[in-house]
């Protein structure tokens, strides 16, 4: 496996479609205001956090179950700005919709300007032939309520190909993920 460069990221992206909507360059104001960056870097693409998040909240006494999921776990919020209570988790989705060619793999990690706050995303690969908007997790680990700013940058994915395609894509499979919109609560 190999790092893919801008250009390849920039290529794929206008020529097939793998990041609606595709940035072509690192945005770091807007209107004469400073913004967390998004957009493409050298060796990958920082995508945007959506303004729709799901706060995680105690509020109806909700287990957390990955296999019987209680939605009333968390609150819905539309919002520029999410705060997040300490030491508490939401879930957000990317502004960017993806569609990952068979012989490649991404990593989704955090922007470090999120991380030296005590802000961690945690966001599974891309898998081959997956799509859909990201879902994103987000931790505040710290004490204190944290900040989350939509339409501005939190994640940055890295993509890499392979020599050869996968024998099983995602999509071979029937990922429970595939083509997901909005925010993707688990699923079993």
């Amino acid at each position: 496996m190999s790092v893919c460069p801008d250009r390849w990221i920039r290529k794929m992206s206008l020529e097939k479609g793998m990041i609606e909507p595709f940035v072509e360059r690192q945005v770091r104001s807007s209107d004469d205001r400073r913004i967390i960056s998004y957009g493409l870097s050298s060796y990958g693409y920082d995508l945007r956090v959506a303004d729709e998040f799901k706060v995680f909240t105690n509020v109806h006494s909700a287990m957390v179950d990955p296999k019987e999921f209680d939605e009333k776990s968390f609150v819905d919020i539309k919002t520029d700005v999410c705060v997040v209570p300490p030491n508490s988790f939401a879930l957000a989705r990317s502004v960017e919709y993806f569609r990952i060619p068979r012989e490649v793999l991404t990593i989704c990690v955090g922007k470090s300007t999120y991380a030296r706050c005590g802000i961690i995303v945690n966001v599974t690969p891309f898998e081959p032939e997956w799509e859909g908007h990201v879902t994103l997790e987000i931790s505040n680990t710290t004490p204190l309520p944290a900040r989350i700013y939509a339409n501005e940058g939190l994640a940055q994915v890295v993509f890499f190909a392979a020599s050869e395609s996968c024998e099983t894509s995602y999509a071979d499979r029937g990922g429970k993920y595939m083509k997901q919109r909005g925010i993707t609560v688990p699923r079993m």
